[in-house]
């Protein structure tokens, strides 16, 4: 038998170290997501105003001569003037395609900022919409439409800046000689309706109903009109939020231990716990900023993982990089279809689909809440 030498222990180890986590159970989540969300992308552009068969609008999709086009990339990654191509590509390429990634872009932020304030609070009903980040950015998005339309141009930033000053509210009124998991989550229910409130007022002061309808739009979510252009104000923030969420996945392990064992361990609960923090008013505000306010996926999504594939966070934040976008897709193809030629804004399909869901769980468990 062949004895192992210390070259091949030490590669073991190092195989061990950073693969070691990555089981059967995710590699299945991901396929699964992954068959979604192209299955869902290919239905999303088969439809719409300009009539082509299913099998044209897939061959646009899978067309060489667009795919390995750096030209093309570059005009819609950076910004630009789109080269010719025939009329199928540039329909689908250009205006049905780009739904679907802004869709997996709002799902993957979503997902992943839900997961993150899961661990930051302890608690497995902590999402963007319960802690008051969506509620937030929300308002400073609507005081952009209604008041400083000129302005929309940021609306990326400016969302950011609202879920961020939410936020710090809500750490504020939590705070009494450091924060609790309780205390920020009640904190999060009473900064959310306040500005719920004031988001309702904001209607009030608008003349034109364009504003208005685009403006419940954002209040409800939807990924009606969008085109490259989301994609590009989502893209840079996605990628910074993702990467720091994958760095911090130690860090989230060690905060599910609790307080005291955090401490104890060497860390600064309250600095980290603020850190990451900021991450997921990020990941938040980069969905909202392109998609609106789109309930439950920060909610359910990271409920889903845990139950497949654990509450390792190196394996949780993974998942949900891959069901958040997939559980988008497929619900944006419903809010698509479901009544066509009318389409219904995709924040509705989720508050359908994950109300009967998450009561399902409350039901079948007999303890929810904390972690």
């Amino acid at each position: 038998m062949a004895t192992e030498t210390a070259s091949d222990a030490d590669t073991r180890g190092w195989r061990e170290q950073w693969f070691g986590w990555f089981d059967g159970s995710l590699f299945t989540l991901i396929v699964g997501s992954l068959a979604v969300i192209v299955g869902g992308g290919l239905v999303q552009v088969s439809f719409g105003a300009f009539s082509m068969t299913i099998v044209e609008a897939w061959q646009a999709v899978f067309n060489p001569q667009v795919i390995f086009n750096t030209e093309a990339w570059e005009a819609w990654i950076l910004g630009g003037e789109v080269p010719e191509m025939n009329k199928r590509s540039l329909i689908v390429w250009n205006i049905r395609l780009p739904r679907v990634f802004v869709g997996a872009l709002v799902g993957m932020n979503l997902a992943v900022s839900g997961a993150i304030f899961q661990a930051v609070t302890r608690n497995e009903l902590a999402s963007p919409f319960i802690l008051g980040v969506s509620s937030g950015a929300g308002l400073m998005i609507l005081l952009t439409l209604v008041v400083f339309s000129g302005l929309s141009a940021f609306l990326p930033i400016i969302a950011s800046i609202g879920g961020a000053i939410a936020f710090l509210i809500v750490y504020a009124i939590a705070w009494k000689n450091g924060t609790s998991p309780v205390r920020l989550v009640l904190a999060g229910v009473i900064v959310g309706t306040v500005f719920g409130s004031v988001q309702t007022a904001l209607f009030f002061f608008a003349d034109d109903i364009g504003v208005v309808q685009s403006a419940i739009a954002w209040t409800t979510g939807s990924l009606t009109g969008t085109d490259w252009e989301q994609v590009r104000m989502a893209l840079p923030w996605t990628i910074v939020a993702m990467g720091l969420a994958l760095v911090s996945s130690r860090q989230l392990n060690v905060l599910l231990l609790g307080e005291q064992t955090a401490s104890s361990l060497g860390m600064s609960v309250e600095k980290v716990r603020f850190a990451l923090s900021g991450v997921a008013v990020l990941a938040a505000a980069a969905s909202i900023a392109v998609a609106g306010i789109v309930g439950f996926v920060g909610l359910i999504v990271p409920h889903m993982v845990r139950n497949i594939v654990g509450s390792d966070y190196k394996k949780l934040v993974i998942g949900c990089v891959f069901a958040g976008p997939a559980l988008m897709v497929a619900a944006d193809v419903g809010a698509r279809l479901a009544l066509n030629p009318v389409q219904i804004p995709v924040g509705i399909v989720t508050g359908l689909v994950g109300g009967p869901y998450f009561l399902y769980l409350m039901r079948k468990q007999d303890k929810m809440g904390e972690i």
